[in-house]
């Protein structure tokens, strides 16, 4: 039976390490940023089917809307560099940066709703918070696809 022996100098094993390090690094990445957005999923449905199931906008429904919308940019980020490039003009590009303003506009409304305590836009917020989450879901689908098949 043959035995190879493979010894590296110095600077190949840097160098190994260093390609080992960075196919790491991108795993990690783009285990971390699949989970986040994922996660972003949970937090912003739990928050806006409760609301509507609750019938009307609570505080626990704004903290979820911004730990939903957190986790979206986060894991958006990271996909982004990824990526290694910048906003594209396409369709996953495009509906994406539209969810995330449509996300950050509806939990700083939510907020001033919640602050100003009007009973009936609490009442009524859940039909906002559908629209954004069915708005929200075409760059989720679109990324996964793209992810799947790339």
């Amino acid at each position: 039976m043959e035995t190879y022996d493979f010894k590296l100098n110095a600077n190949e094993h840097c160098s190994f390490l260093i390609i080992i390090l960075t196919f790491l690094g991108g795993y990690l990445m783009v285990k971390y940023s699949v989970l986040f957005i994922n996660l972003a999923l949970l937090f912003y449905t739990i928050g806006v089917w409760s609301e509507k199931k609750q019938g009307e906008l609570k505080k626990w429904h704004l903290a979820v809307f911004w730990v939903g919308l957190a986790f979206d940019t986060l894991g958006t980020t990271i996909m982004g560099k990824l990526a290694g490039q910048g906003f594209g003009l396409n369709f996953h590009s495009i509906t994406g940066f539209l969810a995330i303003t449509l996300m950050l506009s509806h939990a700083l409304w939510a907020t001033v709703v919640l602050i100003k305590n009007d009973k009936k836009a609490k009442a009524n917020f859940h039909k906002l918070s559908i629209f954004v989450w069915l708005i929200w879901l075409f760059p989720f689908v679109s990324g996964a696809i793209y992810g799947m098949t790339r």
